[in-house]
């Protein structure tokens, strides 16, 4: 690897030059790099200013995440070193930007006495959306250079802006049209020969006659909007320090703000998740070299919620698609409500009515497999049954193109099985889909025994240009989320059984940020769903069908909201739950005629059982190489399940609250009386514990 920092000699003006693919992260290396070059052109005595620049991609975006909590992070020069030997510097220092100029990259930027840009160059500081703070001046040079209201802004929201939108200011000094390294040199050849000042932003004042008011209401209002995360508040109080703190003192409580933030639970699960997201798209065992099919045109089977959904999804990336239905009445139906949910968009001013339009007009409905012939990619999303899975695929198998990828938004069956129903299994993939398909981030991608691994490759590429997180799975029943969910709802109606009610079990997980609790959610998915799987699971076991309290609510025909009845009522036009007395006698029925006497269940336990039953599945579903990583798993129950973002998914919530402390819980739910063998730790949870390890 060639060195990431050079320098050279244009004249009076000595150009450093950073270039650390991909984004110029601020590793120990460059850092290192960037102070070296500084020195010799500071001991140049032909060179009179100084330019610092990136590349076209990116000045800098930021600190490597990669180093944090390791040694390289501390290792000096640290980055406040680096901008204080660019501040400092007697001759004038010209900050070139163009691309990305992120978190400590913006930092170092305004270290530069000037700055030119790009005019389509982000500037910003991201940093609270990992639950930090910037951590080298930022909180107090950008009010300095920005204002007060704008840099507060930035720094609470983590959002960037263009340099276009900030130009004239002193964070942008010049907009630079055409070569920025031209620009830029001719900028510093204009400072040398006016003799411009040696301009240090930590000079300068903050300036704001309603500072002090602007702030109380920023307090009020960020406060409000953050509750589970201290990030927000720490960075108003810390760019609130800039009004009214000397530079050094607001430094030194940034950087206080900034290591408390650091060990708190909520950035190490941000953190996480940030890694999580960018490992995720990274599949053992497939080269990133693989090459990829060409998907220009997706049909998709069923025009119900699903199929629309989904559909919806390719319309968005511009990807023409062919929808098909057997009824032309259910597919008149699935495109008005295509078209509805554009125009409410629409009117919330998200879209143009052109843009509408333009999304129709890609979609062709269909009521035969034969317009199926061109396409690259076909989805099924049709009713959870094996026969007609096989029907679909054999039929699919029959009309489509040698290379079309076949795939199956199937929440539950087995892949392989549908793949033996085509002569062509390496084509046939699982791309689960989570309700509503236009809306839900999550997809699980079902790889198969016989998937090939371009399909494998080309079903992620597509699941990156339709915006999702793609995680994959193996094949078993229910894949990753729902196989876990099974535990998890199997936990939560044991709770039910030994004496707790539908509300407090939601209102108990609710509390601890679960988006939704599971009564509440199964009523919204539909209980029917779940009755079939029990029942299909006990025929394909050749046991008996045990209803359950679940059952017994669907037998009475309330399968949720759509009855307007399951675990809860609800009125008409309503989505509120509302507890209900049928629901209460049909669950002291059954503890009746199952010999349960009812007990007092804290919500402690509702959140130990029920989240320790996810995380003990998670652990089978990793020994059985079902999900390549423990943040695999995460991903899938940030994305798709609801789980609370602050804690950053089950596994590493498991790894917070201590392995041993899991098993022992797990071991104690285990040993009472007639408890399912599914409460027994799984191997490798109980070796990662007896090791001192953990999932992430």
């Amino acid at each position: 690897m060639s060195h990431p920092v050079s320098i050279s000699i244009h004249g009076p003006v000595a150009v450093i030059a950073m270039d650390k693919p991909p984004v110029n992260s601020l590793g120990a290396a460059l850092r290192a790099g960037i102070a070296d070059a500084m020195d010799q052109a500071l001991a140049n005595a032909a060179v009179q200013a100084i330019v610092l620049t990136g590349t076209a991609r990116a000045f800098s975006a930021g600190a490597d995440v990669t180093e944090f909590g390791t040694p390289m992070a501390a290792r000096e020069p640290n980055l406040r070193v680096v901008i204080s030997l660019l501040e400092d510097s007697p001759k004038p220092v010209i900050g070139a930007i163009s691309g990305q100029c992120l978190g400590g990259g913006l930092e170092l930027a305004m270290g530069c006495h000037y700055r030119v840009a790009l005019a389509d160059a982000t500037l910003g500081l991201p940093e609270v959306k990992l639950g930090l703070l910037p951590g080298a001046g930022g909180t107090q040079r950008l009010p300095r250079l920005l204002g007060l209201e704008t840099a507060l802004n930035m720094v609470v929201s983590g959002n960037p802006v263009t340099a276009a939108q900030v130009a004239g200011t002193p964070l942008v000094d010049k907009i630079i049209e055409g070569d920025l390294l031209q620009g830029a040199l001719a900028f510093a050849h204009q400072v040398l020969e006016q003799k411009m000042p040696l301009r240090r932003s930590r000079d300068l004042k903050v300036k704001d006659a309603q500072g002090q008011a602007f702030l109380q209401f920023a307090r009020n209002t960020v406060g409000a909007m953050s509750k589970n995360f201290p990030a927000p508040l720490r960075c108003l109080e810390a760019v609130a320090a800039s009004v009214s703190k000397p530079f050094d003192e607001g430094v030194r409580l940034e950087r206080e703000g900034f290591m408390a933030l650091m060990a708190s639970p909520e950035s190490r699960a941000l953190r996480h998740v940030f890694a999580a997201e960018r490992a995720a798209a990274k599949i053992p065992g497939l080269p990133a070299d693989t090459p990829l099919r060409t998907i220009a045109k997706v049909g998709v089977i069923g025009a119900g919620t699903m199929g629309g959904g989904i559909t919806m999804n390719f319309l968005n990336a511009g990807l023409p698609v062919v929808l098909l239905e057997m009824k032309q009445e259910a597919l008149d139906k699935g495109l008005a409500t295509i078209r509805r949910n554009y125009e409410n968009t629409m009117k919330k001013g998200k879209l143009k009515p052109e843009q509408v339009e333009q999304r129709m007009a890609l979609v062709t409905g269909t009521l035969s497999y034969d317009a199926f012939a061109d396409v690259d990619l076909v989805i099924e999303a049709v009713f959870e049954n094996m026969d007609v899975k096989k029907e679909v695929f054999e039929t699919l198998d029959r009309v489509c193109k040698p290379g079309a990828i076949l795939a199956s938004n199937t929440s539950y069956l087995n892949i392989d099985k549908i793949a033996s129903f085509t002569q062509r299994p390496s084509d046939v993939v699982g791309l689960h889909f989570f309700s509503p398909a236009n809306v839900m981030r999550l997809l699980e991608v079902v790889r198969g025994a016989a998937t090939a691994p371009d399909v494998l490759a080309s079903s992620m590429a597509v699941a990156k240009k339709i915006k999702k997180i793609a995680i994959v799975s193996g094949v078993c029943d229910g894949f990753i989320g729902n196989r876990m969910l099974a535990r998890y709802g199997a936990a939560a109606s044991g709770l039910i059984n030994a004496g707790a009610l539908p509300q407090q079990i939601d209102g108990a997980l609710q509390k601890f940020g679960m988006a939704m609790g599971p009564f509440r959610m199964g009523d919204l998915a539909g209980l029917d769903i779940g009755w079939a799987t029990r029942k299909r699971k006990a025929s394909e076991a050749g046991v008996p069908f045990t209803p359950v309290v679940a059952d017994k609510l669907c037998e009475a025909g309330r399968y949720g909201q759509k009855t307007g009845a399951g675990w809860y009522r609800y009125e008409a036009g309503k989505r509120d739950p509302i507890p209900d007395a049928v629901t209460e006698a049909l669950i002291t029925e059954y503890r009746a005629a199952n010999g349960i006497t009812a007990r007092k269940i804290s919500d402690a336990e509702v959140i130990e059982r029920c989240i320790y039953a996810l995380v003990n599945e998670g652990a089978r579903i990793l020994e059985e190489g079902i999900a390549a990583r423990a943040s695999d798993i995460d991903i899938a129950y940030l994305n798709g399940y609801g789980f609370p973002l602050h804690r950053g998914g089950p596994m590493l919530y498991a790894d917070l609250a201590g392995l041993p402390n899991v098993v022992r819980a797990l071991k104690r739910f285990a040993a009472e009386p007639g408890a399912d063998a599914s409460w027994q730790p799984a191997p490798l949870l109980l070796q990662l514990a007896a090791d001192g390890k953990t999932f992430c």
